[in-house]
C-alpha cells in the first residue's frame, strides 16, 4: 500500500525483453537497501524487485508483465526516462496523500496545462469507464501523485498541482498529450460494487 506522496524519482537505465519488460530503475537520490521482494511504486505502478544493483542502493530491476504494458504507460518508457518512486507505507507512518494500491487503471491523457497564480491547473482526459469511480473533492493518483479532482465533466477531470509536486515529481516536466497512469480511489471501487450486488 502506498500514499501518493512520492519520495524520489528515478532514470530507467536499461529495457530488455519483448513480453515481460525487464526495466532498470537508478534512484535520484541515496536511499535505504532494498531488498529482492519489495514493492515499490514506479510512477504509480506497483511493482516486484526482482535484481539489485550496488546493494539495492543505485539501482534496481523489476517487471512488467503484459497486462501491466496494456493497462499502463509503462510500454512508452524509454531509456533515460525519469519516473516517480515510492516505497510502500509501513505501519506507524504518516499517511499524508491516500490510500494507493499501485494497481492502475488506465491512463488518463493532458489536454490543458493552465497557471493558476503560482500552481498549475491540469486538464485530463480518462478512460469513460473510469467515470463512475471519480467524483469531485474526490482523490486520484496520477503518475503515483496523489491529487484532488476538482472538477469532472464527462471523461475529464481537472486538478491543481501545487509548485513543490511540480518541481519533484515527473509532473512537472508533463507535456500536453502526456499520458499519465491513472489509479481511482480503491473505497469508490468498492462502494461500486457493492451497489451492483444490491439491484
Amino acid at each position: 500500500m502506498f500514499t501518493g506522496i512520492v519520495t524520489d524519482t528515478g532514470r530507467v537505465a536499461q529495457l530488455t525483453g519483448n513480453g515481460d519488460l525487464g526495466i532498470r530503475i537508478v534512484p535520484h537520490a541515496q536511499q535505504s537497501p532494498l531488498t529482492i521482494g519489495a514493492s515499490v511504486a514506479c510512477s504509480g505502478i506497483c511493482l516486484t524487485v526482482v535484481g539489485l544493483s550496488g546493494e539495492g542502493r543505485t539501482g534496481f530491476d523489476v517487471r512488467a508483465s503484459t497486462e501491466t504494458r496494456e493497462r499502463t504507460n509503462v510500454g512508452s518508457w524509454t531509456v533515460g526516462a525519469v519516473v516517480n518512486l515510492e516505497r510502500p507505507v509501513r505501519v506507524g507512518d504518516e499517511l499524508g496523500g491516500h490510500i494507493v494500491s499501485g494497481h492502475v487503471d488506465g491512463v488518463a491523457r493532458l489536454v490543458t496545462r493552465t497557471a493558476v497564480e503560482d500552481s498549475e491547473r491540469f486538464e485530463l482526459e480518462f478512460p469513460p469507464c473510469l467515470a463512475r469511480f471519480i467524483a469531485v473533492k474526490g482523490s486520484i493518483a496520477l503518475d503515483g501523485v496523489s491529487l484532488t479532482v476538482n472538477e469532472v465533466r464527462d471523461n475529464r477531470l481537472a486538478v491543481n498541482v501545487i509548485p513543490h509536486t511540480l518541481n519533484v515529481t515527473t509532473l512537472g516536466n508533463a507535456s500536453l498529450g502526456a499520458e499519465l497512469n491513472i489509479e481511482a480511489d480503491a473505497m469508490a471501487r468498492y462502494v461500486d460494487r457493492i451497489l451492483q450486488f444490491r439491484r
